[in-house]
């Protein structure tokens, strides 16, 4: 039997497992799944007969390296900052990696090891980051194969709530790790290319610039730009185009409430409020405020932030209950961003029968025998319960397809990797079709660049 060692079984994890036990008879696979909560792992598996369960601590260095010794490719669905030391104990035993995270400096240090000892380190290879290098790849290198070259090139993504269980008035839901939701953003200014102008926009504005984005049968939505669109200029091949803008997707309304946090401090992780853990949500919210001896709570954020008692603004702040004097915050030594996330789970952790969505929008704009060419494309997967997610579905399926691939030798490259070559992004697109993972694109008239407007 070949052996997979996947380690950790959070949310994303539940499709992966499944397709990876599917093909266990055919492909002669076993799966072992180690997590420090052996129940956890367990219950993902269903006592499939070619797969087992272990308690694996990550931080306990000798456990960890002989559960990768004893497999033939390692799964990391850790949370980011974890994986560098799986990667680093999988170049020393020459065991093989995928994960769906973003490629960090620590990770691409290890490039020249990887490759010395003919190991391959597939990283980003989830849904975003992952499937919109995939599928953006595949229409680049379409183009450029016609003879084309690219002149704007714009790609959405956005975790959301599904229409049918969409019932609050921020229309936003928690579907992956609650606290990259409230951080977002953070750590760095956000820059991109527009229209031949390369454009910044600080942490404390970036929920204030925002783009609409319409997608046919399910509206409209805002996005906001990530923090570096410029990082895949050279990686695409872009070196030459006008416009290179990445963002996330929410529905329309949501950037410009979720800015009134930014503006307070509340998103803040990086200091600590004594007595948090006996404050209420009222006395958190009272913290951010300037003193008043007669003025409400209520009042002075209003005057504050100059809202209006009619705008929805002010009735999507209270309907987070963030003024009520009776609920106890109860995190010892939090960070503000520690105790929003509380708050907003309080709102919008998705209840046992809602489901989630993935939205994906890509724009390419290209010049092609002297004329201008625009295509939209988009897809949407919706959830199917709680455990089998749209987010479990577009992260999980890409990594199993992609340790399936490398295990079977027909993803050779060793080193540090992403998809976006031909050998691994055309079977891994074609495979999702199966899945109902598919983007539909069309034609749309070009916008046309103007060097007046940049």
């Amino acid at each position: 039997m070949r052996k997979i060692l996947v380690i950790g079984s959070g949310k994303s994890t539940a499709f992966l497992l499944k397709y990876l036990l599917d093909k266990s008879e055919l492909e002669n696979l076993h799966v072992t799944v180690g997590d420090i909560k052996l129940s956890n792992a367990k219950a993902l598996l269903h006592n499939h007969p070619n797969s087992n369960a272990i308690a694996l601590d990550v931080f306990d260095e000798t456990q960890r390296v002989e559960a990768i010794k004893q497999s033939d490719i390692v799964i990391s669905m850790l949370p980011a900052r974890f994986h560098i030391m799986v990667a680093k104990d999988c170049v020393a035993q020459k065991k093989h990696l995928v994960t769906a995270s973003y490629v960090n400096k620590d990770m691409q240090a290890l490039d020249e090891e990887a490759k010395t000892n003919g190991v391959i380190l597939m990283n980003e290879i989830g849904v975003d980051p992952g499937i919109d290098h995939m599928s953006a790849m595949q229409v680049l290198d379409d183009i450029r194969d016609k003879g084309g070259s690219i002149i704007l090139f714009e790609s959405f993504t956005g975790g959301l709530v599904a229409p049918e269980s969409d019932n609050n008035l921020w229309n936003y839901k928690f579907t992956w790790n609650p606290r990259n939701v409230v951080t977002a953003g953070q750590g760095g200014t956000a820059k991109f290319l527009q229209e031949g102008s390369y454009k910044y926009i600080p942490y404390q504005r970036l929920f204030r610039r925002t783009e609409f984005l319409d997608v046919d049968k399910y509206g409209r939505f805002e996005a906001y730009a990530n923090r570096d669109s410029l990082k895949y200029q050279n990686a695409y091949g872009l070196q030459n185009v006008k416009t290179l803008y990445r963002g996330t997707m929410r529905r329309v309304g949501f950037s410009r409430a979720w800015h009134i946090f930014v503006t307070l401090g509340m998103t803040d992780d990086g200091f600590t409020i004594e007595d948090s853990e006996n404050m209420s949500y009222r006395d958190f919210t009272n913290a951010f405020l300037p003193y008043s001896h007669k003025d409400s709570v209520e009042l002075k954020l209003r005057h504050e932030l100059k809202i209006d008692q009619d705008d929805v603004v002010w009735d999507k702040l209270v309907e987070l209950d963030i003024f009520n004097p009776n609920k106890k915050v109860g995190l010892k030594n939090a960070t503000p961003a520690q105790i929003l996330q509380k708050i907003l789970m309080d709102s919008w952790t998705l209840s046992k029968n809602d489901k989630d969505m993935i939205v994906m929008y890509h724009k390419f704009g290209y010049k092609l025998n002297g004329k201008h060419y625009q295509i939209d494309a988009n897809m949407v997967v919706l959830g199917e319960d709680q455990t089998y997610t749209a987010m479990a579905k577009t992260v999980g399926l890409p990594v199993a397809m992609a340790a399936l691939a490398i295990l079977n030798g027909k993803i050779k490259s060793p080193g540090v990797q992403i998809p976006i070559s031909k050998e691994i992004y055309q079977p891994i697109l074609k495979e999702l079709k199966n899945f109902g993972i598919q983007f539909h694109e069309k034609e749309v008239p070009y916008l046309g660049y103007n060097p007046l407007n940049n």
